[in-house]
């Protein structure tokens, strides 16, 4: 056996496929689904990734690595896709972005075809932009909640906010101190409408969460709330 240290890009092994989701208005999204290797996976995560505009996409950093590590180290299967228009070294799916509204046929998709295959326990994984998709449309999907990384809170509004009340999901969001868009005090701020949320502020932490401190306290964090058993994640494995 070889011990191997966890970090930078480093990838472990997973069962991968890449494949395309098809949306309710005809459009082929590029995904790729990432699952442990000889067991079930305990949940699944259905990844929702920063704004395309700027860069983001399917391959974002903290997507990835979380793809090459938690179906070995958390026994997670990590669902990534590119939201309608988005390119990616993976590829490009059909469509043209629309800001958040179009795109909920996206966020269907990707659970619809999570619930059809029998992936168990899904939590939607939103990052930026992909936050703001997991709060205007969870509440009405079959997860069992949302994972908020670094919500800058611009295009969600008060209503769909309060729409967590009346709903039994769990919601969970990681607030970098030095974000860019929305600091600790202002999120609290923010999120004081929904009754039930647990808030993570993250010390010396950015929008981004660039480095490998940044990243292991993410995928700790995404563990401790979709698989405890695992939490908190090793530094060294053996294979």
């Amino acid at each position: 056996m070889t011990q191997i240290e966890i970090r930078s890009s480093v990838e472990l092994p997973s069962k991968r496929e890449l494949f395309q989701l098809q949306t309710e208005d005809g459009l082929k999204l590029i995904a790729e689904l990432a699952l442990p290797i000889d067991k079930a996976p305990v949940a699944t995560l259905i990844t929702l990734h920063p704004l395309p505009t700027a860069g983001g996409f399917m391959d974002s950093h903290i997507y990835r690595k979380a793809a090459n590590r938690l179906p070995q180290l958390a026994d997670l299967a990590v669902l990534r896709f590119n939201t309608r228009g988005t390119t990616s070294p993976h590829g490009t799916s059909d469509g043209a972005f629309d800001g958040g509204k179009a795109e909920v046929f996206d966020v269907r998709a990707a659970v619809n075809f999570v619930t059809a295959a029998g992936l168990p326990n899904p939590w939607l994984v939103g990052w930026s932009f992909g936050t703001e998709l997991a709060l205007k449309y969870g509440p009405e999907l079959d997860v069992l909640g949302a994972i908020l990384l670094s919500p800058p809170l611009h295009r969600t509004s008060d209503e769909e906010l309060e729409r967590w009340n009346s709903v039994d999901k769990k919601i969970v969001a990681l607030i970098p101190e030095h974000d860019d868009y929305l600091k600790p005090a202002e999120a609290a701020a923010r999120f004081s409408i929904i009754k039930d949320i647990e808030m993570v502020n993250v010390i010396d932490a950015k929008h981004l969460w660039v480095g490998e401190s940044a990243t292991k306290r993410v995928l700790d964090e995404i563990t401790r709330i979709a698989n405890p058993a695992a939490y908190p994640l090793p530094d060294f494995i053996s294979l």
